[in-house]
């Protein structure tokens, strides 16, 4: 397990984590996710021993690891950015750090061979970093990293420089990867979707706190706050109260707790229709609908409709 306790870190007069607490379990693919400044990059450095805290205390399997060199700590890192040797081949960039290590040479090419088939790579041993695609740069760099059996994995925003059909592809496989090779995995990203996808665990973090850990859905159905709510989804507010558009009832007659609403665009996307709404006095929403939904409605843009909400989460303040 990995534990992260009580976690301050500054640079200036900027408080980029304000006591942090948190425990990765074995073997889990934990994800920190918030937006960019919320300290998720900064605590995956001090776990990594790339950066100091100021205050707190980061321990791996039991031991504290707080002042010990990352080169000490068992932790393989990928950035987004990886830094290949742009003179080596494939074959030569993963076995760079069990060269290093003096491993024997029947280890470093069994450990290769087993890493290139894994990751999809065997057929490119030969090649260079200037000769792979994106997608195949970062699958070399998280062999490289895992070939020296490290303990933990740290993933910064691993895909974050490719695009988004690339992306993907990238993380359903690292998801398989991680099944496969149950190593335990944080993974910095502020791609929502991303960590929904692949996540065990989502550590949801703004301004250098924690604002919530959990499994993706427990997040996504009972957020802690707004937002928790706001940062996992799209949302929607009625009557005082957030809630999600796919949540959201329209009904074309008046009822009980409902609120009237006119519908201002129609939206087809596909296996979805969107449907944007003005409500009296407030910003507009948006429900979420089938398409056999929309089709037995068989409402237009113009028309008076009511809204109910059947699983309205958290409470929205007054508006001013």
């Amino acid at each position: 397990m990995i534990a992260a306790r009580g976690i301050t870190k500054q640079f200036g007069d900027f408080v980029a984590l304000d006591d942090v607490t948190i425990e990765i379990p074995d073997g889990s693919l934990t994800a920190l996710l918030g937006p960019s400044g919320s300290g998720k990059s900064t605590l995956l450095r001090i776990i990594a021993g790339l950066e100091t805290p100021d205050r707190g205390v980061v321990e791996i399997h039991g031991r504290d690891q707080t002042h010990v060199p990352p080169q000490r700590r068992e932790i393989g890192f990928v950035f987004q950015h990886y830094a290949a040797f742009k003179h080596m081949t494939v074959r030569d960039n993963v076995a760079f750090g069990l060269k290093i290590r003096k491993q024997p040479k029947a280890r470093i090419d069994a450990r290769v061979n087993e890493l290139l088939e894994i990751v999809g790579l065997a057929g490119h041993q030969k090649r260079y970093p200037n000769q792979l695609s994106g997608g195949q740069r970062q699958r070399m760099a998280l062999a490289r990293a895992l070939a020296v059996e490290p303990r933990v994995l740290l993933l910064d925003e691993p895909f974050g420089a490719l695009d988004a059909k690339v992306r993907a592809d990238l993380r359903e496989w690292l998801r398989r990867l991680h099944d496969e090779v149950h190593v335990t995995t944080i993974l910095v990203t502020h791609d929502q979707e991303e960590a929904m996808s692949i996540a065990d665990r989502i550590a949801v973090m703004d301004h250098g706190r924690i604002e919530q850990v959990g499994h993706p859905r427990e997040l996504y159905d009972r957020p802690a706050n707004r937002f928790v709510m706001g940062f996992l989804g799209p949302v929607s507010e009625i009557g005082g109260r957030l809630v999600r558009p796919h949540d959201i009832v329209i009904e074309l007659e008046p009822s009980p707790g409902a609120h009237e609403a006119q519908i201002t665009r129609i939206v087809h996307l596909g296996f979805e229709v969107r449907v944007e709404l003005a409500l009296a006095r407030r910003d507009g929403v948006f429900a979420q609908l089938t398409r056999d939904e929309a089709q037995q409605l068989e409402v237009s843009e113009g028309d008076i409709v009511w809204l109910r909400a059947t699983n309205a989460l958290v409470e929205a303040p007054d508006p001013a």
